[in-house]
């Protein structure tokens, strides 16, 4: 909870935990249980994205009752808003938000378009959590982080100038105070104290470790004292020191769908590991899974080997001052705000660069404003969308959406299919048969990030770490980081100011298909309480980090929860390229429009970047213009 709230902490996980217990004595099921209270949601910090972090209860509900075909037929009492749009983008993510800005740019402003959007604001998995620790105001990203430099001249560069990312490389907290500084990342991902002995791994019951034990500096020590084989220990190493023994002159993919990137699509991940770096099946499963392999969600076993490699095909600008990986504090929430100020200028006050979006508020009621070239409305699900009439022969699109619990319907003379692929195959009610053949073969697996608010990181300090990683457990890894200067941060940071631990949580499950690891991991996601979950965390950490002065009482300031039920496209061998002479999957929606009806979303490029997420939205509304609209 925030430092100013009238309520402690204790008395929250108390009350929750009285509220679980008495629903279980009344027989309710888990999701029952959830839904009484909402334990599932749980407490969702301060400011404008309290009401929505991840996939709330109330979205939750809505997509399952469109995934259980609820209103399937459609029942009477819809109502008709007489509204009727040149293009409806369903999904306000970043790639519904990048169609809408292509629209609006080559349709002209005299062309008329609404974002269907169904969260309480803006930017699907490019979220922000917000806290209130001691009178500072401190952001985490909630899902989409990282951001990378191009090419001055590419496209990609062009399209971030001109939402008012004009400084691309950005500038980050210094470390304050006369103590020695410790290496600090950008980003969550980049481990920095790794190579520098300022790291740590946790070894606790799954290595035999009753109480736990910590090795630090584990590339310096060469590993000696953790708690594995030695066959182990030299496995890890080479895989540490990136010293392949397999494979010594592989070549990266150059351009996509070349040799290289059909052979790795045609093998597992975790094959190609066990190939280049003389891994064994056990070494992958049991230390690897899930942090390798987690740009998909998955563990190496259940994806192709291609996803690795996917991401480079964007080729990022990289230089060795400032690396490529560069991340806002809330993560990608930043570009999703700076593309719906440049699309609705009175979305957000001040100018439209990254200091305005990020001191001022969202002026929700500018959002759906009548009249506006372009509109988004927020809280509205769509539900159902079909041609009116045979398909080929139609000349208009009807939507139909659920906002406060009532069913509205609309007419488009085009639609982009913004959202992912497991509600579009619902949603689409005379989507074609090759299209649903296709979209059955897309896996999404989910994802939690747990947002830990911390008083202070001295505790860290202490052991003379800023990062480090554990292998059961909530999470496996935590990192301190320098957040980039938007206006609104601190220009220092040290080992007394608070500070945001964010833990990705996924859900592998070695040895089972990828369709099966996905639903296992939901299904754990979906039944596990908010108080549960917070307990679980307060105990690890205090496992972890309480003979070093930790106390979780005093420390913790306030935990967030952001379930993503399918937070990423697991593509699985062949997903890329296709495989027995028959085409990929994501090529069947890519090719052309669903006449009136385009398809976007990150995971058509197979691969859970924002920059996919842009590029595939730029394609589907130059198919729009180019094949529908007259």
């Amino acid at each position: 909870m925030p430092s100013d709230s009238s309520i402690t902490r204790r008395d929250f996980l108390g009350s929750t935990l009285l509220a679980s217990g008495a629903a279980l004595l009344s027989g309710a099921t888990p999701q029952q249980l959830l839904a009484q209270t909402d334990q599932f949601t749980g407490y969702g910090g301060v400011g404008e994205y309290s009401s929505s972090n991840g996939n709330t209860f109330p979205v939750l509900r809505d997509g399952h009752a469109i995934r259980d075909h609820r209103y399937d037929p459609l029942p009477e009492n819809v109502t008709d808003t007489g509204e009727t749009y040149d293009c409806v983008i369903v999904g306000g993510g970043i790639s519904g938000l990048a169609a809408a800005l292509f629209f609006q740019r080559q349709a002209g402003r005299d062309r008329k378009s609404l974002v269907l959007e169904n969260h309480p604001i803006f930017g699907g998995e490019a979220k922000q959590n917000e806290f209130l620790v001691d009178g500072q105001r401190l952001i985490a990203h909630q899902g989409s982080a990282i951001y990378q430099l191009q090419y001055p001249f590419s496209f990609l560069a062009h399209f971030y100038d001109s939402i008012g990312l004009k400084t691309p490389r950005l500038t980050y907290q210094k470390s304050s105070g006369p103590q020695p500084e410790l290496a600090l990342s950008r980003t969550p991902y980049e481990a920095v104290g790794l190579e520098r002995g300022q790291y740590g791994f946790w070894f606790g019951r799954k290595f035999g470790q009753k109480t736990g034990m910590w090795l630090i500096d584990p590339i310096g020590r060469s590993l000696a004292g953790a708690p594995i084989s030695a066959e182990l220990r030299a496995q890890w190493l080479r895989w540490l020191k990136d010293q392949p023994v397999k494979q010594r002159n592989f070549e990266h993919p150059k351009v996509e769908g070349d040799a290289i990137s059909r052979y790795l699509d045609s093998i597992t991940l975790e094959q190609h590991y066990m190939d280049r770096f003389g891994l064994s099946r056990d070494f992958v499963r049991t230390i690897l899974s899930p942090v390798e392999g987690g740009g998909a969600g998955l563990g190496p076993d259940a994806l192709s080997a291609y996803s690795d490699y996917a991401f480079e095909m964007l080729h990022p600008l990289a230089d060795e001052s400032s690396g490529t990986d560069q991340m806002f504090p809330g993560g990608n929430a930043t570009i999703a705000r700076l593309m719906t100020k440049t699309l609705i200028p009175g979305a957000i006050d001040g100018q439209p660069d990254v200091e305005s979006v990020s001191r001022n508020r969202v002026n929700f009621s500018k959002l759906d404003v009548a009249n506006n070239p372009s509109r988004i409305r927020l809280g509205a699900t769509a539900i159902h969308v079909q041609h009116d009439g045979e398909s080929g022969k139609s000349n208009f699109v009807s939507i139909v959406y659920l906002k406060e619990g009532k069913l509205y319907e609309l007419k488009a003379r085009s639609v982009v299919m913004a959202g992912g692929s497991w509600t579009t195959k619902h949603i689409v009610k005379d989507l074609p048969a090759a299209h649903r053949e296709a979209y059955d073969q897309f896996y999404r697996s989910p994802c939690m990030m747990a947002n830990v608010a911390l008083r202070n990181w001295r505790f860290l300090y202490k052991m003379g770490i800023s990062g480090c990683r554990w292998f059961e457990g909530v999470g496996n890894y935590a990192e301190v980081r320098k957040l980039a200067l938007t206006g609104i941060e601190p220009e220092t940071v040290g080992p007394d100011s608070p500070i945001v631990l964010s833990l990705k949580v996924l859900f592998p499950y070695p040895g089972h298909s990828t369709e099966s690891q996905g639903n296992m991991g939901r299904t754990e996601l979906m039944r596990t309480s908010f108080a549960e979950y917070e307990t679980r965390i307060r105990d690890q950490f205090t496992d972890m980090f309480g003979p070093y002065g930790f106390d979780a009482q005093r420390d913790i300031a306030g935990i967030i929860l952001n379930r993503w039920g399918h937070a990423y496209l697991s593509p699985q061998p062949g997903f890329f390229f296709g495989k027995e002479g028959k085409p990929a999957p994501r090529e069947t929606l890519r090719r052309a429009p669903f006449d009136r009806i385009a398809f976007a979303n990150t995971d058509l490029a197979g691969a859970m970047d924002h920059r996919f997420s842009i590029l595939e939205a730029k394609r589907a509304v130059e198919q729009i213009l180019d094949q529908v609209l007259t």
